[in-house]
């Protein structure tokens, strides 16, 4: 009897604790409560607004998704130029977007076309902003050749509208990543009923959008306005019946803007252009590959098209595009995007076309041993500017800066309608361990500290101000104007200088059309100035991903 009891009295607890699991397996779901305290979540009386409903991140015009990963970064063949300065080292890059296509000159222009819209040459006081945004048509020219053609047509003339814009600094291209955020992102709004249908179109200079401030100070976009001036008359331009967490404006954690478009670092750049998604042995995986496509040569090996060119380069001295009827390659200068296959991520042109500006500010070395995640070089932090009354300083069309390059071009470092950067200060770096100051960009190789003259006991300031003693001692030419106006260029003829290396550099990736094969490989880097362009040198655009390493679907997720 006590027996019975016994197993009675266990298949009830059993039974009980069956019950008690279901029951707070069941109260575990989360979606309309907090796990932090079990209020309940968007409602009436309070508590945080949240989207339980907002989907993984969109993939924004022109983007294919690159799952991250690691990889043997730099080089892995032989290294006849002996650069010595793309040694292997393993590096890890989280997930992200990237142009499929280099940026063309249809895109190009479409910038252009909305800058020359919405800031008028012929209005003296922004005359400079579309200068400063021009490409240069001049690098066409050669002292010894005949290419007015290029010159007068390359950018403009429908016969090239799919190839790769040229002529374009790396100032330019960070400039024009800025724009289209801003665009796109002004889309998104329309299209989801935040804001009055075509208002992009209708604004002034100083009702441009900008996605930072409708994020940081929504009041304030469209020139602080709620409206925007059309055709003489003011209309809605903020609409006031939005379902959002607010009731008025998105707010980034409502998810649903899309994060910068802005050059892919070189450790993105490489890992995106190599392609190892596709192929998954050992030899890959510690760097064995040598072209965004698989193999060692530069001519296909498939039955139906064995012999042509995967790539667009020179193939010889005076040899740019093979014999007439014969033609290797298919082109003599640069080629009309997606003219080859693309490689296993989906992205065309990773090896020859043009060069491709990326974000890196230019360093003989890698610096893997103090990073190896997300690796960049280039970091200069900053703040939104507060003014005296607690808020965000607005551009506006009379408070534009103007800087003048080494070459003594003129551009608009901000645009009517962005807030204010300042330098991080002591408030964001006291105490911090890893950063300290705002401009990282010389940070163990270039700082006072990574030169064979610094003491930690020694005067610092010395070695900063004493020329000589730059790490890197690049020449300094001075441009500014008179005050007459007129353009005073001082070429720096100093004797001592040995490098042209300083943080106004970048590094540029993949072979052009005109290069030889051997820049083709992804591991090679080079780079130029900043603020200057060449007829090989294009660019495309990546964004970052929020959330997830991959796809929906490809892991399961367990509550």
């Amino acid at each position: 009897m006590n027996l019975r009891k016994t197993l009675a009295l266990k298949l009830l607890i059993a039974v009980f604790a069956v019950a008690v699991f279901a029951s707070c397996n069941k109260s575990r779901d989360y979606k309309n409560s907090s796990r932090a305290t079990g209020w309940k979540m968007n409602a009436k009386e309070g508590g945080l607004q949240y989207n339980p409903k907002a989907k993984e991140q969109e993939t924004g015009p022109g983007l294919v998704f690159i799952e991250g990963g690691t990889f043997t970064m730099g080089r892995v063949q032989d290294d006849p130029m002996h650069d010595w300065n793309n040694t292997p080292n393993q590096q890890h890059v989280q997930s992200f977007y990237m142009d499929e296509t280099e940026v063309t000159n249809l895109m190009y222009l479409e910038y252009l076309d909305w800058i020359k819209s919405v800031f008028p040459p012929s209005d003296e006081n922004y005359r400079k902003i579309y200068e400063g945004a021009v490409p240069d048509t001049l690098v066409w020219r050669n002292r010894l050749g005949y290419n007015e053609v290029m010159t007068n047509n390359y950018l403009r003339h429908p016969a090239y509208a799919d190839y790769p814009v040229v002529g374009v600094s790396w100032i330019q291209a960070v400039e024009f990543s800025n724009w289209r955020t801003d665009r796109v992102n002004e889309l998104v709004l329309e299209q989801e009923g935040f804001t009055t249908r075509n208002a992009r179109y209708d604004v002034e200079a100083g009702q441009t959008f900008n996605t930072d401030t409708y994020l940081n100070a929504p009041t304030l976009t469209y020139g602080g306005s709620d409206s925007i001036t059309r055709g003489g008359k003011r209309s809605e331009a903020l609409l006031k019946r939005n379902e959002d967490s607010t009731g008025l404006y998105v707010q980034r954690k409502d998810g649903l803007l899309l994060p910068d478009y802005r050059l892919p670092t070189e450790a993105e750049w490489e890992y995106a252009a190599l392609g190892l998604v596709g192929l998954r042995n050992y030899n890959v995986y510690r760097g064995r590959k040598k072209y965004p496509w698989d193999g060692q040569y530069t001519r296909s090996g498939k039955r139906r098209s064995r012999g042509d060119q995967l790539a667009n380069f020179k193939q010889g001295d005076g040899d740019y595009g093979g014999i007439a009827g014969w033609s290797d390659d298919g082109a003599d200068i640069t080629a009309e995007v997606k003219s080859f296959e693309p490689n296993d991520f989906g992205l065309y042109d990773m090896a020859g076309n043009v060069a491709e500006w990326v974000a890196d500010v230019y360093r003989p070395i890698v610096d893997d041993e103090f990073n190896d995640f997300n690796y960049y070089r280039g970091n200069v932090y900053t703040k939104n500017y507060i003014g005296d009354d607690g808020k965000v300083k607005v551009v506006t069309a009379d408070s534009i800066v103007y800087d003048t390059l080494s070459n003594g071009k003129i551009i608009a470092r901000n645009l009517p309608g962005e807030i204010l950067q300042v330098p991080v200060d002591e408030n964001e770096t006291y105490l911090r361990t890893q950063f300290s100051d705002s401009d990282n960009r010389d940070y163990r190789d270039g700082d006072p500290r990574s030169t064979r003259h610094y003491t930690s006991f020694g005067d610092v300031e010395e070695s900063e101000t004493n020329d000589n003693k730059r790490m890197y001692n690049s020449p300094k030419h001075s441009v500014y104007a008179d005050s007459t106006g007129t353009m005073e260029r001082e070429y720096d003829k100093n004797s001592n200088r040995t490098t042209l290396i300083n943080n106004e550099v970048r590094v540029y990736k993949g072979g052009s059309w005109r290069d030889r094969d051997y820049w083709l490989d992804p591991a090679q880097r080079r780079y130029f100035p900043q603020d200057m362009a060449t007829d090989y040198i294009g660019f495309r655009c990546a964004m970052s991903r929020v959330g997830s390493k991959s796809k929906k679907g490809k892991r399961p997720r367990h509550k």
